[in-house]
């Protein structure tokens, strides 16, 4: 029985052609059949600090040491130059001749079985050579002094499998890590638009007390003008023994709050970007994206774990360029954050954002001073297509604008100290309630002409006045009211104009990097207000609160102003674990200065007509997290007691 041991393939192709063969002797061979040249076996101890080197292991056979080719008939001479073979290499080359000499195989077949057996054994020759030089450096290695104890090189001399799989692993982790973050790697792969798009967001977990004194009025003083005006009409007939909505003025409330805003930053190219940002809220308030945990939305519905709404809070096109060396030029068009210099909440609340188109221009004038101009036109309210639902004749269309424009000023006094101011003006145009033509309502879903001069949402503070004139007819309903003793479905709008001269300012102090001391000041006049206009409608009944008592002259005012400081980094700088902030401020808003559906949402439970002061404290927990605490302390200026103190607590989280 004929083995080969060095190479299966020529044993599988040799059967055919041995089938046919009646009688193949074994040729005389210089070595056993079964001879295999190997290298020899070297021993590697192990490599211990200290140990001599082991000698270099025995060399490879040489071609001396085998018996010479044997030539394949019929070319011996193309068979002279070839390197001289192994024992095993013999007998296969021996083999081949036979069944050449037998017609077994072809000549061309042969010569291709030649050549392979040649390559492997030039393979196995190779690898022997490399397992050699390799046992040779591991013993020099080991020949090595060993290390100084102090030394802190570590030197090893062998490196387990699992070891390098695991630093092939990390090694393709981190490469892949590179290549997404700076996208080089399967690019192909990857939608051309998600290169422009990033996303961000961030979660918020509140905490909120609000504390009302026991001496606060409960003379039916303060009515939710929002609850009416976003509702039916209320039957002021009724008021002998209905009051209108009214405010929570006497018991203590508490709630847990959440707060999640989800957003995408698109590059256009070309200077164009889009912004889009999701957000929750019980309702559309302008003011507040909280979501209170327990309930759905702000009536009694919901709670028992039910999902919460998501809302549109911003979706704009923003185009930016630079019109000069030191100029640059942003225009936004949709729904987008405030553009106007703010120093505090007094006026606008951190989260309104504006509809409409607004453009600011940033010039640069000399090293360290430069301007800015910020100017835009907003749409407030836009009535609805079918005004009047339940009259067959509907309504002219009452749309309210702001027209608003802001110019500052930004320079250094010195190194350490740096200076911004803006003055702005603010025309809100049409937002005053109106008196409507005379009619007489046979229900309460009867419009009047001027319904939509109220305001859809507020909070409290800003005076407010009937906006319909309902004429007293002497029928019974449904054509008349009995002289006015029923059917009296009013709504009610803002007793004053709005125009309003606005500064903001603020003084930083760098020189305790990155520790920063800064002083903020704003001051809001409306000058649209006319006070004797307002105590001739006090006179007249026609003002329904801010009043002396609640039905005396009326004592409102135009004016608002703050004065505050912070230390450390502003909350939305911090960056790494035990950055902090403390801030305190004090402020006065009279009940017009402002309007109070867009002012801040949380000092006095909103509104305006109030002063006091604010605490505020806040940490980094890491680069992303960090914590706040606030205590706010507040008073009504005009009219009956209403006094509040609020504290909050906030984990938030960016990403």
């Amino acid at each position: 029985m004929l083995i080969l041991r060095r190479s299966p393939l020529l044993f599988f192709l040799a059967l055919p052609a041995a089938a046919q063969v009646p009688e193949l002797k074994e040729p005389d061979l210089p070595l056993p059949l079964f001879a295999e040249v190997t290298p020899a076996k070297t021993a590697v101890p192990q490599m211990k600090e200290g140990t001599a080197a082991v000698p270099p292991p025995a060399p490879a056979p040489t071609a001396a040491d085998t018996p010479p080719p044997i030539a394949l008939l019929p070319e011996p001479d193309a068979i002279k130059t070839r390197p001289q073979a192994t024992a095993t290499e013999s007998v296969v080359i021996n083999l081949i001749n036979k069944l050449v000499e037998r017609g077994a195989l072809t000549k061309a077949d042969a010569t291709d079985l030649v050549k392979s057996a040649e390559q492997e054994a030039q393979m196995a020759q190779a690898q022997a050579q490399a397992l050699a030089d390799t046992q040779a450096a591991v013993a020099a290695q080991s020949a090595l002094p060993p290390l100084e104890p102090d030394k802190e090189e570590v030197r090893v001399t062998y490196i387990p499998e699992s070891v390098k799989e695991e630093i092939r692993s990390q090694l393709r982790s981190e490469i892949m890590a590179d290549s997404r973050s700076q996208k080089w790697a399967g690019a192909a792969d990857i939608p051309e638009w998600t290169r422009r798009t990033g996303l961000f967001g961030d979660i918020r977990m509140r905490y909120d007390n609000f504390m009302f004194p026991a001496e606060n009025s409960l003379i039916g003083a303060f009515p939710n003008f929002h609850a009416i005006n976003s509702g039916l009409p209320f039957d002021l007939t009724n008021l002998a023994g209905t009051l209108p909505p009214q405010l929570n003025s006497d018991q203590d409330r508490q709630r847990t709050r959440l707060r999640m805003r989800l957003g995408f930053d698109i590059d256009l190219e070309d200077g164009f970007t889009a912004g889009i940002r999701m957000a929750t809220g019980a309702n559309n308030s302008p003011v507040s994206t909280n979501q209170t945990l327990g309930s759905a939305n702000n009536n009694s519905a919901g709670g028992n774990f039910s999902k919460y709404e998501l809302w549109l809070d911003r979706a704009f096109i923003q185009y930016e360029a630079s019109y000069h060396e030191h100029g640059k030029l942003l225009v936004w068009l949709g729904r987008f954050d405030n553009p106007f210099m703010t120093s505090s909440q007094i006026m606008w609340d951190e989260d309104v954002g504006l509809d409409g188109v607004a453009f600011k221009m940033n010039q640069g004038w000399t090293p360290g001073f430069s301007t800015f101009l910020t100017a835009g036109a907003f749409p407030v309210f836009n009535s609805a297509f079918n005004v009047g639902e339940h009259n067959t004749s509907k309504t002219e269309s009452y749309n309210k604008y702001l027209l608003a424009a802001q110019f500052g000023v930004q320079f250094k006094v010195t190194e350490d100290i740096e200076v911004k101011s803006s003055l702005a003006y603010y025309d809100w145009q049409k937002l005053e309630g109106r008196f409507s033509s005379p009619f007489v309502p046979a229900s309460a879903q009867d419009a009047g002409d001027t319904d939509d001069s109220r305001p859809l949402f507020a909070q409290k503070g800003n005076t407010y006045r009937p906006i319909r004139n309902i004429t007293a007819t002497p029928g019974a309903a449904p054509g008349g009211n009995l002289n006015g003793t029923i059917n009296q479905f009013q709504y009610f709008g803002l007793a004053t104009k709005f125009r309003q001269l606005a500064w903001a300012g603020r003084v930083d102090f760098n020189h305790f990097e990155p520790v920063q001391i800064s002083l903020l000041g704003e001051f809001v006049k409306n000058v649209g207000l006319n006070k004797e206009d307002m105590k001739n409608l006090a006179r007249a009944d026609a003002v329904v609160n801010n009043r002396n008592g609640g039905t005396g002259a009326w004592e409102g005012g135009d004016t608002a102003w703050y004065m505050g400081i912070n230390v450390g980094k502003a909350i939305s700088s911090f960056d790494k674990r035990g950055d902090w902030a403390l801030g305190l401020g004090y402020r006065h808003v009279e009940s017009d200065a402002v309007i109070d559906g867009f002012t801040d949402s949380v000092f006095g439970f909103g509104g305006t007509n109030m002063e006091g002061y604010s605490l505020n404290a806040a940490m980094a927990l890491s680069k992303r997290t960090w914590v706040r605490m606030a205590y706010m302390s507040a008073d009504q200026i005009a009219g009956p007691q209403l006094r509040t103190d609020v504290f909050l607590f906030d984990f938030s989280a960016k990403f």
